[in-house]
C-alpha cells in the first residue's frame, strides 16, 4: 500500500534552476462558464502529455496559467514568513494576487502549493488535481485559481483558507476546542462536498478523505482539497474500480485494503472515521496509545452504539456543551459508516440528511468566564463558604463581603472573542 505521509524534506527541488522569466506566457484563460456538473465525459490526466495539452484541454475552466517568476513575486520568493505548512505534496506559501499581476484578477490572498519532486506525490498526482478541480466547482470544494507548469516546476494556486485544516483546528495543542455546533457544521459541509462528487454525472471517488484535507474558511465552512488520489468512478454496470491501493492509514476502508476494489462506499468509511475524530478529538491513528486504541475506528466502533459508553469517549473538552440526542445520532451515523460490509453503509446524501438537523438541535450559548478583581486567601474562601451556608446570618455575610472588598467584576471573557484573538495568531492552512 502506498501511504501518504507528511513530508519534512527540503524545499530545494521546488526552486532549483530558478531562471527568471521576464516574458509571461500568453494567458490561457477563457470566460466560458465552468462546469459544476459534468454534461460530457471528463478528460483524464492520461489525455495530457505537455503543458500546451493541459491549457488546451481545459476550456471553460477559468484557470490562470502563471509563470514561476510571477509566483516568486507574489510569495516574496517563497519567503519563510509566508510559509503556511507542508504535506505529502510539498510546501505551501501564502501570497497575494491582484489585477497588477494579471488583468481581471480579483485582489485576494492565495495559497501557493509547490510539488516537492522528492515527496510522496509526483507529477501524476499534481496533474490529476489540476484536471479534477478545473472541471469541478462546488461551494465545498476548494477553488483552484491557477497553476504553473514550467520546466520541472509544478505549482498550484488556491483560494486562501484562513482557518487552516480541520486537523490543525481539532488537534492543535493549546487551541480553544471547537464547539459542538461548529463540529457538526464542518461534518455537514464536508459531507456535501463528497455528495457532490459521488452524485456527479461522472462520479468521482475522492479516496483520501481525512482531517488534513478538509480546509476551513473564516466562517468554518468546510472545503475538500488535495485531489491527487481522486479517481473516476466505475463505468456502466461496473460496481468498482480496480486500482493500486493508496490512501492514509486509519482512514482506508478495510475491503479496499484487502482487494484493491475501490467504490464510493470507500469514501463513506473514511467519512465515518473523520466523524468519530470530531466526536472524540482522537486521531485516526495514534501510535502513542495502547495497542487496542491505536486505530480509532476499530477501538471506537463498538462503543458508539451505547449511550453510556459514548459519553466516556466524547471529547472531554466539550464539557457537556452538546446535545446528548444529537451526539447519539451522530455516533449511530458513524457506526453505520464504519460497517465492514460496504453495502450496509449509508450514501452520502443520506448522511447529509442526517447531519442537517444536528447543526440546529442545540442552542449553544457561548461560554462566559468572569474574572475576579481580587484574590482571596484559602482561609477567607473557607470562611465565606461557611457563612454562605448559614442563612440566619445573611446581613453579617453582606458585611463580610464588604470587608473583603469583593465586588462584581466587569471583566468578561467570551469564547467567541478568545477564539478570534487566538486564531489571529495561530491560523495556518496546510
Amino acid at each position: 500500500m502506498t501511504i501518504k505521509k507528511s513530508s519534512k524534506s527540503s524545499l530545494f527541488n521546488c526552486f532549483k534552476n530558478q531562471e527568471p522569466v521576464h516574458e509571461p506566457k500568453p494567458e490561457k484563460r477563457t470566460t466560458e462558464p465552468s462546469m459544476s456538473r459534468n454534461s460530457v465525459k471528463r478528460i483524464s490526466h492520461m489525455d495530457i502529455s505537455s503543458s500546451d495539452d493541459l491549457s488546451k484541454s481545459l476550456p471553460g475552466s477559468n484557470l490562470y496559467v502563471f509563470t514561476f517568476a510571477e509566483l516568486k513575486v507574489i510569495t516574496q520568493s517563497f519567503a519563510s514568513c509566508n510559509f503556511l505548512g507542508e504535506g505529502g505534496f510539498g510546501p505551501v506559501h501564502k501570497g497575494f494576487i491582484d489585477d497588477k499581476l494579471r488583468p481581471g484578477l480579483k485582489a485576494q490572498p492565495v495559497a501557493v502549493k509547490c510539488l516537492n519532486l522528492e515527496g510522496s506525490q509526483g507529477h501524476t498526482e499534481w496533474l490529476t488535481e489540476v484536471v479534477f478541480l478545473a472541471q469541478l466547482r462546488h461551494p465545498h470544494l476548494v477553488k483552484l485559481i491557477g497553476y504553473c507548469y514550467e520546466d520541472e516546476h509544478r505549482l498550484l494556486v488556491y483560494e486562501y483558507m484562513p482557518r487552516g485544516s480541520l486537523e490543525s483546528r481539532l488537534f492543535q495543542r493549546y487551541s480553544i476546542p471547537l464547539p459542538w455546533s461548529t463540529r457538526m457544521k464542518i461534518a455537514l459541509g464536508a459531507a456535501k462536498g463528497l455528495t457532490f462528487l459521488h452524485e456527479a454525472e461522472n462520479p468521482v471517488i475522492y479516496r483520501d478523505f481525512k482531517t488534513s484535507n478538509i480546509l476551513l474558511d473564516a466562517d468554518y465552512n468546510a472545503k475538500l482539497s488535495d485531489f491527487g488520489l481522486a479517481k473516476d468512478g466505475p463505468d456502466g454496470d461496473d460496481t468498482h474500480v480496480s486500482t493500486r491501493v493508496m490512501g492514509t492509514y486509519g482512514y482506508t476502508a478495510p475491503e479496499y485494503l484487502r482487494t484493491g476494489r475501490l467504490t464510493i462506499a470507500s469514501d463513506v468509511y473514511s467519512f465515518g472515521v473523520v466523524l468519530v475524530e470530531l466526536l472524540t478529538a482522537r486521531k485516526a491513528m495514534d501510535e502513542s496509545r495502547p495497542n487496542r486504541e491505536k486505530s480509532l475506528a476499530e477501538w471506537a466502533r463498538p462503543l458508539l452504539k451505547s449511550a453510556r459508553k459514548l459519553s466516556r469517549i466524547l471529547d472531554p473538552r466539550l464539557e457537556g456543551q452538546y446535545s446528548e440526542t444529537g451526539a447519539q445520532k451522530a455516533a449511530k451515523l458513524a457506526y453505520q459508516c464504519l460497517s465492514h460490509r460496504p453495502k450496509e453503509r449509508p450514501t452520502m446524501s443520506v448522511i447529509v440528511d442526517t447531519l442537517e438537523p444536528l447543526t440546529r438541535d442545540f442552542d449553544e450559548t457561548p461560554f462566559v468566564y468572569t474574572a475576579p478583581t481580587t484574590l482571596e486567601s484559602p482561609k477567607k474562601e473557607a470562611h465565606k463558604v461557611v457563612e454562605k451556608d448559614n442563612n440566619d446570618h445573611h446581613h453579617h455575610h453582606q458585611q463580610h463581603d464588604r470587608r473583603l472588598g469583593r465586588t462584581k467584576s466587569g471583566v468578561v471573557h467570551c469564547e467567541t472573542d478568545l477564539d478570534k484573538n487566538l486564531s489571529a495568531r495561530t491560523d495556518s492552512p496546510e
